[in-house]
């Protein structure tokens, strides 16, 4: 019995039966989140996005928890995206562990943030049980979680697709420190489950028919951050990104929020892992004319969706504006 008892989103059941149909096929898995509103024609679509979070209230997460419930009510959003390191240090123990509810049940309390909440890994999630938070007994304690290691969102604005990336660093293979990771998902092996994994992103680009595409994973690609570029993300999943014109490249992992915008496509670039525990001064130089933003306190971000249209919001702990930007701010080079 779940001890926070609201209604379950509609069509979880029918998204969790599309899962597993789809991934005997081999391909990613698929999701439906049909969001139609504003009675314009097409609707619109508003996502809050939020990462790096888990830390049972700690190093403001509750305050920024509170912000979320406020601007998601104003922005009536459909449903948050998580960017990964759901729970600090290590993960999850177990689908019992009791920092499910103190970092994520009993935090989200407010009741515009009872949508359904998209999550992907951080490279602190392979530190734990991996199978924990991809369980769907952890649906049954809290129906907003839906954790996956890699699928596809689909909606009638946009397409989310959603990378599984920790699996891509070589340092945690290669030097660990003290860490533990759980890679046992990871069949045959990391080599096979990485080429199988491009492969199906590449397939789904290349026939996806959304006029958003928008990619969300952990790490980043480009970041000025205390963590940087990740250059295995930059050799193998940036080419893929460009050659399919993909809009947005959604991440965490540095402590931050931060916007860059590539010279050369319509790429942008868009860290949101500000979610508590922030990196204070840990920022390198960068080209201004690609660095739009970057904060290195705490905050989230929101994606307001239309067909026309994909407005980026950041917002501060206080639950101020930091950073608004539009598709419609590019230059006609870009697009």
């Amino acid at each position: 019995m779940s001890r926070h008892p609201q209604q379950r989103v509609a069509s979880v059941a029918v998204l969790l039966s599309v899962v597993w149909f789809v991934a005997a096929t081999a391909e990613l898995p698929r999701l439906e989140h049909d969001t139609v509103k504003d009675g314009a024609a097409g609707g619109s679509l508003a996502v809050l996005v939020v990462g790096d979070w888990g830390r049972k209230g700690a190093y403001n997460q509750t305050r920024v928890a509170t912000q979320m419930g406020a601007i998601a009510e104003a922005a009536k959003i459909d449903f948050v995206i998580s960017t990964g390191d759901n729970f600090y240090d290590d993960g999850l123990t177990g689908v019992d562990d009791p920092n499910f509810y103190h970092s994520f049940a009993d935090i989200y309390t407010a009741p515009s943030l009872q949508k359904q909440w998209y999550n992907v890994l951080g490279n602190h999630d392979y530190r734990g049980n991996v199978e924990a938070q991809l369980s769907t007994a952890l649906q049954e304690k809290d129906p907003r979680w839906l954790c996956m290691r890699s699928f596809i969102l689909n909606t009638n604005l946009a397409e989310f697709f959603f990378v599984d990336t920790t699996p891509f660093s070589d340092k945690y293979f290669t030097d660990p420190e003290d860490h533990v990771y759980d890679w046992s998902g990871l069949i045959p092996d990391r080599a096979t489950y990485m080429s199988n994994l491009m492969a199906d992103l590449d397939s789904a680009l290349r026939v996806s028919k959304a006029r958003w595409k928008i990619v969300v994973g952990h790490h980043t690609i480009k970041s000025a951050g205390y963590h940087g570029n990740t250059v295995e993300l930059e050799a193998q999943l940036l080419p893929i990104l460009e050659a399919h014109d993909v809009d947005l490249y959604v991440n965490g992992h540095d402590h931050c929020l931060e916007h860059i915008s590539s010279s050369w496509t319509k790429l942008q670039f868009l860290t949101s892992g500000a979610g508590s525990k922030a990196w204070k001064g840990d920022i390198s130089s960068w080209d201004p004319k690609e660095m739009k933003f970057y904060y290195d306190g705490q905050g989230f971000m929101t994606l307001r969706i239309s067909s026309d249209e994909v407005r980026v919001v950041y917002y501060g702990i206080e639950g101020e504006v930091l950073h608004q930007w539009s598709t419609s701010d590019l230059s006609v080079s870009q697009i």
